[in-house]
């Protein structure tokens, strides 16, 4: 089992990324807002970032295993959130483009498959618990 971890640590004019699976860890290069406080990027962003990433990493592990070599992939994830606070993601799609040494038919079918394991995008499609594990408040009280 792969137990996966994601950090933010943000204050002003600073935002820093910290990521690991099992004992790799690494870390990307996301600014802060142009006001200084928070992500450049949204949830949104990042959760499409998320599925593309998943389905692009996920066709090159799939065609692995079916001796397919792929030169070049491509994924767009497009969808909408209200404006609502809370408000759930809506009409997820995603496109994807392929380029391997393969038949059309048989890249197809790759990308068929890999839609079908494809772990980020099974996540969302079943649903998840998620929860608030702890908070901690610090006070500081500005003299």
């Amino acid at each position: 089992m792969m137990k996966i971890s994601a950090q933010v640590k943000s204050s002003e004019g600073s935002h820093e990324v910290y990521l690991r699976t099992n004992d790799q860890a690494h870390s990307i290069d996301i600014p802060p807002k142009a006001n200084g406080f928070g992500s450049s990027a949204n949830g949104g962003e990042l959760l499409f970032l998320a599925l593309a990433t998943c389905y692009c990493n996920d066709v090159y592990r799939e065609a692995a295993k079916r001796n397919i070599n792929v030169r070049n992939v491509q994924v767009e994830v497009s969808g909408e959130f209200s404006d609502a606070p809370g408000s759930c993601a809506e009409n997820i799609t995603y496109k994807a483009i392929v380029e391997a040494e393969a038949s059309e038919a048989a890249i197809l079918d790759l990308m068929r498959h890999t839609d079908t394991v494809a772990e980020i995008q099974n996540t969302l499609r079943q649903g998840v618990s998620v929860r608030l594990d702890s908070a901690k408040a610090i006070s500081v009280v500005a003299d």
